[in-house]
């Protein structure tokens, strides 16, 4: 069967769209990161108990590790392949971003040669429409909102792969931490400026609540493996336009680490800015310390996904952030008023 006709017999069985409406109010985000298609992946069953209206993919959605686009193809149809994420892509939304085993090596950024293969790829495995802009412009970023006046849910979908700078190795490697440490130059890129561009107006659009995805952490800074800690003029000029744009209702949910954390970082806006780390959702990882001093309650290394609970019934959207295992149970939990 033709790749194409794949996609249409997709289409009109409901797979690639699901029924959720941009006009319908958003109540629960579900999402998490790192998923190897070569291990089972018995946690959607739990995702899909939780009925969301959203999932977010953030990244390593399989591990394609690859040059061969033939290859990162097959895996893509593997993971499309899987029956429970099958049934989640009937019953919600789905977005997504990528990260440095899904985007085709580790670690790598703008200087990835099949970058541009990589990213129609992953728009086929998304069911992107052929002349939509995501497919015209370098780089997965996009931005969608969901929910009526007054109830309006922002997805702002970050590419921390196809513009960035290679990162920089530490001098000396210190002991517990990972291989990079921060790189100051003014050239150092994470974003692109054509994207740091779009993300403005993006910022600037009406919205109740704003969900920003981003592979890698946005709060966590100082682990030594990759985080917007490795570009701290990238990371301040976030921070900034944040606050410039006068953002409200934002929270970031961020994957990578292979373990799950929610981190709390005040004194920046008025409001504190949550970042809820999920991953992975089928690897386990053996408990290690690692600094992060915005961390609220402990870190969790088994399998893991996460959930937004979004309470509209009060004067102000009240959100509950969670971490649940894998059988759905929730492990970690904070809560924020917006």
């Amino acid at each position: 069967m033709s790749r194409l006709l794949s996609y249409y017999l997709a289409l009109v069985s409901g797979i690639l769209f699901s029924p959720c409406k941009a006009s319908e109010s958003i109540e629960a985000i579900a999402f998490g990161s790192c998923l190897k298609q070569t291990r089972p992946q018995p946690i959607w069953e739990s995702v899909r108990a939780c009925k969301p209206d959203v999932f977010v993919l953030l990244g390593d959605n399989i591990y394609g590790d690859t040059r061969d686009m033939k290859k990162l193809e097959s895996r893509w149809d593997a993971f499309a392949a899987v029956p429970d994420f099958k049934r989640l892509r009937g019953d919600c939304r789905l977005l997504a971003i990528w990260d440095d085993h899904d985007y085709g090596e580790n670690d790598a950024g703008r200087e990835f040669p099949k970058k541009a293969e990589s990213q129609k790829l992953f728009l086929d495995f998304l069911g992107e429409p052929e002349g939509s802009k995501r497919r015209k412009t370098p780089g997965i970023y996009d931005s969608v909102t969901f929910g009526p006046e007054g109830k309006r849910v922002q997805f702002v979908l970050l590419d921390t792969r196809y513009f960035r700078s290679p990162l920089k190795l530490a001098h000396k490697r210190e002991q517990g931490k990972g291989p990079y440490e921060p790189n100051d130059s003014e050239k150092a890129e994470l974003l692109g400026e054509g994207q740091w561009q779009w993300l403005e107006k993006a910022l600037r659009e009406p919205a109740d609540l704003r969900i920003i995805a981003s592979s890698i952490q946005v709060v966590s800074t100082s682990h030594g493996w990759e985080t917007w800690g490795n570009f701290p003029r990238e990371r301040q000029r976030l921070l900034a336009l944040l606050g410039k744009t006068k953002a409200k209702g934002l929270l970031v949910l961020s994957g990578d680490r292979h373990s799950a954390e929610i981190s709390k970082l005040e004194g920046v806006r008025s409001s504190p800015l949550f970042d809820v780390t999920s991953s992975a959702m089928n690897q386990k990882q053996r408990p290690q310390s690692e600094v992060n001093p915005h961390r609220v309650g402990e870190r969790y290394f088994e399998e893991n996904f996460g959930l937004l609970k979004i309470n509209w019934g009060r004067p102000k959207p009240l959100v509950t952030m969670e971490i649940r295992d894998l059988e759905g149970k929730v492990v970690r939990t904070a809560q924020v008023t917006f």
